[in-house]
């Protein structure tokens, strides 16, 4: 299918970022005219993975993130990768309240809420070489756009 338009950025691991990423990929959204519940559910998911990727990813580190978004049709595919340190049991990881970091009150929520404001999300992840979160939301027609 062919693209409509898309958009790729890079930026350092620091918290302060993660707003900042948030808010492009909420900006880039708007090219689809989400409802305000769609672009809630957006920007929530791509905070939980830029999240990841600073806390998890890098730990502690400064690294590189790697965001890119892509609208196809009425579907946002958002792209969220690091070279962190990877995710030793990714199926582990994608269950709900598991933490790699109990000592910092961390609710091991990040990707079932991801999964939750997402209709797809899927996570590679290789030890020692980073991981890479794909995620999808199709885009809910809106009044003016049936007539």
């Amino acid at each position: 299918m062919k693209t409509d338009n898309k958009m790729k950025l890079t930026f350092p691991s620091v918290s302060a970022n993660e707003s900042f990423a948030r808010n492009v990929v909420g900006i880039f959204a708007l090219g689809l005219n989400p409802s305000i519940a769609e672009l809630s559910d957006i920007k929530t998911a791509v905070s939980e993975a830029v999240t990841n990727c600073i806390v998890h990813g890098y730990a502690g580190k400064t690294g590189e993130i790697e965001l890119s978004a892509e609208i196809i049709g009425d579907e946002l595919h958002i792209n969220v990768f690091d070279n962190g340190v990877g995710i030793e049991n990714v199926g582990r990881a994608l269950e709900p309240f598991y933490t790699t970091k109990p000592e910092e009150e961390r609710s091991g929520m990040g990707f079932t809420i991801m999964k939750s404001f997402m209709d797809e999300v899927v996570v590679e992840s290789e030890e020692g070489k980073g991981t890479r979160v794909y995620m999808t939301k199709k885009i809910s027609p809106t009044i003016e756009d049936v007539r």
